[in-house]
């Protein structure tokens, strides 16, 4: 697959020799950008190419005869990254496989024909039917953005429209599985082989029926520890710093109301940490799990594993505390379930799940207890039909209905 960031990058702008010194030829203009070899050049040349990527009217594009899919796929990476974050990974693998099979090639020459080879590619990279639909959605809006900025022409992108979406059952695209909810037993069996900072995480997401971004991101100054009911109860309000849905246009922010329970996992962490510090740190579970080796060792320390552990310690003080990634704590899960499957008989497994399925297990079980709305409101979406793609009740309501019939 073609890499469209670091050393294979496309370059915008071609440098040039002038005797001794790096040149680059812009509106038929001569730059020098310093003696050929220095840091002083490199740093002149990458500050020019900002400087081009980020101009707002893009007018360097507009004279150019040709505009290459490479070119168009750079800028707006560059773009994409800037304004939306949340879906720059997924740009950039449709734009690494789009540039694989048409690099070089002008925008302008692209036809319906490319865009199904385009899709014929998704599904060639083992990529599963509804993620080849999203990429190239993301390429449909690459190209729509080209067209809006006079980059792109209107015929381009209304070819790449009349692609259709691969359908279930008639694409040979592997169709991947729906997200499921997770059973509290389950849950409750992986637990004992986590660390007390992970296990925490996970009886907080699964309590306040929260996403893993908005557990792994917590900081301490995003609680609210003073609000108190009319009825005198002390509830706690996070108020996530950052969302899924921030770039809609809404005055209201998402709360996430923490009772009892909830206060009892978080009060001993947010002890001694300032506002801007994660309530739960990568750095804090490798000193619980130093503590549970030295607990758990049964040889005599020797002279020389003593002044590594104080050069450690050392260093970990120096860490500053950070938040985990989404990969990390997915990571978690996994190795605690692999731990424990190597110590449990066959007939006990524990089966396969993820942090995210967590979500799904608390609106269900809302959903059971309350009803559909209610668990709207606790899982601060907007609209019910979103809730119902995270709710796995419905059948269980229609046995409850067919054993209340039977009885």
């Amino acid at each position: 697959m073609t890499k469209i960031v670091g050393k294979n990058s496309p370059r915008l702008l071609k440098v040039c020799k002038d005797r001794a010194y790096d040149c680059v030829y812009l509106n038929k203009k001569k730059i020098i950008l310093g003696r050929s070899g220095t840091p002083e050049a490199d740093a002149a040349y990458r500050q020019l190419q900002i400087q081009v990527l980020s101009d707002p009217t893009h007018s360097f594009l507009k004279g150019q005869q040709q505009v290459t899919v490479d070119l168009l796929c750079l800028v707006f990476l560059k773009y994409s990254k800037d304004y939306d974050p949340s879906h720059y990974s997924a740009i950039k693998t449709a734009c690494e496989i789009l540039l694989t099979n048409f690099s070089g090639l002008p925008v302008e020459s692209l036809d319906t024909r490319h865009f199904l080879i385009l899709q014929e590619k998704f599904v060639e990279h083992g990529i599963s039917r509804r993620y080849c639909n999203s990429l190239m959605g993301h390429i449909r809006a690459m190209l729509k953005w080209g067209t809006l900025r006079k980059i792109v022409s209107a015929q381009v992108f209304g070819e790449a429209k009349l692609i259709p979406s691969l359908l279930k059952g008639k694409t040979s695209a592997r169709e991947n599985p729906r997200r499921k909810a997770v059973s509290d037993e389950v849950v409750k069996m992986t637990l004992p082989y986590m660390l007390p900072t992970h296990q925490d995480m996970v009886k907080l997401q699964l309590l306040a029926t929260a996403r893993p971004s908005e557990i792994r991101r917590m900081k301490a100054g995003e609680i609210d520890t003073e609000f108190t009911t009319q009825d005198g109860v002390n509830i706690w309000l996070y108020t996530p710093g950052t969302s899924k849905s921030d770039w809609r246009e809404k005055d209201e922010c998402k709360i996430i109301p923490l009772g009892k329970p909830e206060q009892e996992i978080l009060g001993p962490r947010l002890i001694g940490l300032s506002d801007d510090d994660y309530v739960f740190s990568p750095r804090d579970a490798e000193l619980e799990q130093r503590e549970t080796r030295a607990a758990n060792r049964k040889s005599k320390i020797t002279p020389s594993q003593l002044r590594r552990n104080k050069r450690n310690a050392e260093k970990m003080s120096k860490l500053e505390r950070t938040h985990y990634s989404k990969r990390s704590y997915h990571q978690i899960v996994q190795r605690a379930i692999r731990i424990a499957n190597e110590n449990l008989p066959d007939g006990e497994r524990i089966p396969h799940w993820t942090p995210y399925m967590l979500r799904h297990t608390g609106i269900t079980a809302i959903t059971l207890k309350k009803g559909i709305d209610t668990a709207r409101a606790v899982a601060g979406q907007k609209s019910i039909s979103v809730t119902l793609g995270y709710n796995h009740a419905d059948v269980l309501i229609a046995i409850n209905q067919a054993v209340a019939r039977s009885r």
